[in-house]
């Protein structure tokens, strides 16, 4: 699949090593959808972008510009066909700095995909140097023809594979990755897994079964969900299928995981958590509730029990990851571990009694 993958050059200026940069991150991180040359952003040029995120090189470097990253895709062979938006600010705007960017990209002959709110197939200007240079712009989060969106209708009781949802207890924590690390993991370890995508990043990684649920009329949240689960079980059988969350049940602009929970209706539940956060991410003056709390919240609404939690280790060096694993595991009674820093091997043995094969 690698050699179909279009190379790409992923724009977040400002914003990488950031909450608002968790587009980029994902990118860097994994994609089967593109094969990433490069990250644009001048604050951390000239550095490693996997060192700078993970401490563990990937060979994508940071740069300054987009022609510094084109200079150095032509260097290696590589053409570049496209300029992804990796930015992911607090209400999915696009930053009205970033049209000089795209336009440049444009005049670059790129195509542009953006997973923003602000859609750029309808600003007349950008639309005119698509056209004039034969580029295309993609709007991924532009909600489908309501003709085509789904209504629930019970179809997901068929499914037969374990339904696991990864949620949070923060928008921005991490749900995505370890859902990707655990599919990873599973695949590795012999089993069929699929993700299912609920945001524009899983789709822009290359999830095959993904919906943007924040782009959807409320009314088809819980069919689309339904409908993306029953797809992937109908269509690839798999032994194990993962749900990305969206945002957390608590937190006060994005209460997301109610409606994974009621229409997904997932067999086992694992909560992505960063104990060192104090409040909710971009909501100052709005502290996170207690994880005995969340966990309580989630297991009434699905009644189905939290079977781990998974860390986010922002703000944390190994030591202290060890010992919030252990501190989690004393205050909840539930296995704590840390996917990113450690892999996906102990959270599959975690699972593994519950695949049915």
């Amino acid at each position: 699949m690698k050699k179909n993958r279009e190379f790409a050059v992923v724009y977040c200026e400002g914003a990488f090593n950031t909450t608002n940069g968790k587009t980029a991150h994902g990118l860097v991180r994994f994609s089967e959808r593109f094969t990433i040359v490069a990250v644009i952003d001048s604050k951390w040029n000239g550095q490693d972008s996997g060192y700078v995120l993970d401490r563990v090189k990937n060979q994508i470097p940071v740069v300054s510009s987009l022609q510094e990253a084109l200079t150095l895709a032509t260097r290696q062979g590589q053409l570049v066909r496209t300029f992804v938006i990796g930015l992911a600010p607090d209400g999915g705007r696009l930053p009205q700095p970033v049209l000089k960017d795209i336009k440049e990209a444009l005049r670059s002959k790129l195509n542009v995909v953006s997973g923003l709110h602000d859609f750029l197939s309808e600003n007349e200007e950008l639309v005119k140097l698509a056209e004039r240079y034969h580029c295309t712009l993609t709007d991924v989060r532009k909600p489908p023809p309501r003709d085509q969106l789904h209504f629930f209708s019970g179809k997901i009781q068929e499914v037969t594979s374990l339904k696991i949802a990864i949620l949070g207890t923060d928008s921005a924590v991490g749900k995505r990755t370890t859902a990707w690390k655990l599919v990873n993991g599973l695949r590795s370890n012999g089993y069929r897994a699929e993700m299912v995508g609920t945001g524009q990043t899983a789709w822009l990684q290359g999830a095959r079964y993904s919906i943007i649920l924040d782009s959807l009329v409320n009314d088809f949240v819980a069919g689309e969900i339904e409908h993306a689960i029953h797809e992937a079980w109908r269509k690839e059988h798999p032994h194990v299928i993962v749900i990305e969350g969206q945002g957390s049940l608590m937190n006060p602009a994005y209460p997301g995981g109610y409606e994974i929970l009621a229409a997904g209706r997932p067999d086992l539940v694992i909560l992505q958590h960063a104990p060192r956060r104090k409040e909710y991410d971009g909501f100052p003056g709005h502290p996170l509730h207690p994880i005995n709390h969340q966990i309580l919240a989630i297991e009434v609404v699905s009644g189905k029990k939290v079977s781990a939690i998974t860390l986010n280790h922002e703000g944390m060096n190994r030591y202290d990851i060890e010992r919030e694993c252990l501190k989690l595991k004393d205050q909840t009674g539930i296995p704590a571990m840390d996917v990113l820093e450690d892999g996906a091997d102990a959270l599959v043995t975690l699972i593994n009694p519950y695949i049915r094969t």
